[in-house]
């Protein structure tokens, strides 16, 4: 943690001495804080706030940070995956502040804290609170792992019973769903790797294998194998997976 920690403080005082305009922003957003951990529930806060009317929100959120999954443990590594796969983020400072994907994943995460706790109520009320700020809809039971890149991530939608594995990408308009045919465990299984193109629809307790690839608005109603990628409506096999991607290795990684 600590290591991310610095470099986010020296790249808002980058930003600063380059812009000194945004000195009262950086501040007030990281610079002010203490630990990552402040900051993030900070700013979490801050972006919930209009939705959560009255709630005091941070005090809320640095007690959830604390309980398992580990918020800030799995932020950082949202935060550090971003920067690697993301040729349209120029550096940490800019996915803490800026991206909704990891704005949204770590409201889930403190709502996913909250209903392992038994406080089911409050946990949707964040669910709720998270949709309206970042058209991404997680639900609270859901189990995420980390370092999972959610790109753009609007319209994003994953059920009660989905799972997400780490280093799993997502990106807008993706819904982990139900067929309404199956109850209790109902929605998607996503391995760890892979990647789930805008648009597409995975519906039912299916499995998609480690480091498959589901394209662009495709239909999943049968389980992946892993390596593989899928197209089309309903999904097919067209081949199988690179073991690399272009946009996921262009970019420096500092």
């Amino acid at each position: 943690m600590n290591p991310l920690w610095q470099r986010l403080r020296d790249q808002a005082h980058q930003l600063t001495e380059r812009n000194p305009v945004l000195r009262d922003y950086a501040t007030s957003h990281l610079l002010a804080y203490s630990t990552f951990e402040d900051a993030l529930a900070a700013n979490l806060a801050r972006q919930l706030q209009t939705q959560a009317s009255t709630v005091g929100l941070e005090n809320w959120g640095l007690s959830s940070t604390d309980t398992p999954p580990a918020v800030a443990e799995a932020a950082a590594a949202d935060i550090t995956r971003l920067r690697i796969v993301n040729p349209a983020c120029p550096d940490h400072l800019t996915a803490f502040l800026t991206f909704r994907g990891i704005q949204a994943v770590q409201a889930y995460r403190i709502a996913h804290a909250l209903w392992t706790e038994g406080d089911v109520q409050s946990a949707v009320l964040v669910q709720n609170w998270a949709a309206n700020t970042w058209s991404i809809d997680i639900h609270p039971a859901a189990r995420l792992g980390k370092a999972l890149f959610v790109d753009h991530g609007i319209g994003l939608v994953i059920g009660e019973t989905a799972v997400v594995e780490d280093e799993v990408s997502l990106w807008h308009g993706v819904t982990l769903g139900s067929t309404l045919s199956e109850a209790g465990d109902r929605h998607p299984k996503i391995r760890r790797g892979a990647l789930i193109c805008a648009g597409a629809t995975v519906l039912g307790n299916i499995e998609v294998g480690a480091h498959a690839i589901v394209a662009a608005n495709s239909v999943v109603l049968k389980p992946v194998a892993a390596g593989t990628v899928v197209a089309g409506t309903p999904a097919k096999v067209v081949g199988n997976a690179p073991t690399s991607l272009a946009t996921f290795t262009t970019k420096s990684q500092g």
